[in-house]
């Protein structure tokens, strides 16, 4: 299964955003949705095409709401996602899938809820997101591979990171 996974611009709640406009709520309503990130929506699609053919349909949304939209194609990679154009790319054969891995676009993953500008006091009271379980994304750094080995992040402490593979023109951008 090819996996879709949006990520909302941080201005409000993304599935809100797509499930109360009609054209959006129709487009998903055969797909089952989960948040696999703070302000996600994350579905399963039978292949790259039908990922791709999804992103489409949901261009006007995506223009409006979402940050990122990410595919994760298990022909290509088990970990690695490709961006929305990458995946296009591939679907329509101007890149094989062995030509996807040089540019990288690497997140750090943190708990959902946590605020890196609060105090350590404020960090030990308990709030109503200490109990979601959930990740999510932050500070993007774009990197190159070279040879089979992946740059660290560095930009935050963090104990997770998650790759996306970018065209070279999302990677100059």
């Amino acid at each position: 299964m090819t996996r879709v996974c949006l990520v909302g611009d941080g201005d409000g709640n993304l599935q809100y955003e797509l499930l109360s406009r009609e054209t959006a709520r129709e487009a998903l309503s055969t797909y089952d949705i989960h948040e696999p990130f703070e302000n996600s929506v994350g579905v399963e699609t039978v292949s790259l095409g039908a990922a791709v053919s999804l992103l489409n349909d949901l261009d006007w949304y995506l223009v409006r709401f979402v940050e990122e939209a990410m595919v994760l194609e298990p022909s290509v990679s088990e970990a690695e996602w490709l961006s929305r154009d990458l995946a296009r790319a591939v679907r329509d054969d101007e890149l094989a899938p062995e030509e996807t891995g040089r540019f990288l676009k690497l997140y750090g993953l943190e708990p959902a809820g946590t605020d890196p500008e609060a105090t350590e006091t404020d960090q030990d009271s308990p709030t109503e997101t200490d109990t979601t379980v959930g990740r999510r994304l932050v500070e993007p750094m774009y990197v190159t591979r070279t040879g089979g080995d992946l740059p660290s992040y560095d930009l935050r402490d963090v104990d997770e990171t998650l790759v996306e593979r970018v065209t070279e023109d999302e990677f100059g951008a």
